[in-house]
C-alpha cells in the first residue's frame, strides 16, 4: 500500500511541476556570438583554353545552377564561419583532372585568417561527391581550371 501512495505522489508531483510547452519561449539564442553569412556565387564559371582550337570546357552533371545550389548549402553547412568574418570577393580556383576528378581548389586574395578559411573551402568542395564532365581539347579530356567567383558578407551580433 504504501509502495502505492509513493509511486502515485511522485507522479502527482512530476505532472505539477512539468512545463508547459506552449509557454516556452524557443526564439531566445543562448550563444554569446554569432555570425550570419551571406554567399552570392556569380555565373558563369570561367574556363580558360591555353592552344587548344576546339575546346570544350568542363561541365557539371545539371549545370552550372545544380553546382552552384550544392557548393552553397555545403558551405552554408561546413564554413565555421563563427572563427572568421568573410566580406567582399574571392576567387577559388578548381583544378578538374582529365577523369573529372577536382584534384584541388586554391583561393585568393590572402586576408586575415584566410588560411583556415580556404582549408574549409577544400573541405566543403570535396564533400561533394558528383565528379565533373572534364574539358575536351579535340575531342580528348584534358585537365582543366575553373574559376568560381563568390561575394560574402558577414553580420555579426554580440548578444549578452
Amino acid at each position: 500500500m504504501r509502495t502505492l501512495f509513493l509511486f502515485l505522489a511522485l507522479c502527482v508531483a512530476n505532472f505539477s511541476f512539468a512545463q508547459d510547452q506552449e509557454e516556452r519561449d524557443d526564439s531566445f539564442i543562448k550563444e554569446n556570438n554569432k555570425n550570419l553569412l551571406k554567399i552570392d556565387i556569380k555565373e558563369p564559371f570561367m574556363q580558360v583554353a591555353v592552344n587548344c582550337n576546339n575546346f570544350k570546357p568542363a561541365a557539371f552533371e545539371g549545370g552550372v545552377a545544380t553546382y552552384k545550389n550544392i557548393l552553397n548549402k555545403y558551405m552554408l553547412a561546413y564554413l565555421n564561419s563563427d572563427f572568421y568574418a568573410l566580406a567582399g570577393d574571392f576567387t577559388f580556383t578548381l583544378a578538374v583532372d582529365a577523369n573529372g576528378k577536382v584534384t584541388g581548389i586554391t583561393g585568393s586574395p590572402k586576408v586575415e585568417n584566410s588560411k583556415v578559411f580556404f582549408d574549409d573551402m577544400q573541405y566543403v568542395v570535396r564533400r561533394i561527391k558528383k565528379d565533373w564532365i572534364p574539358a575536351s581539347c579535340n575531342g580528348q579530356p584534358v585537365a582543366s581550371q575553373i574559376k568560381v567567383k563568390m561575394n560574402f558578407s558577414s553580420i555579426t551580433a554580440d548578444i549578452d
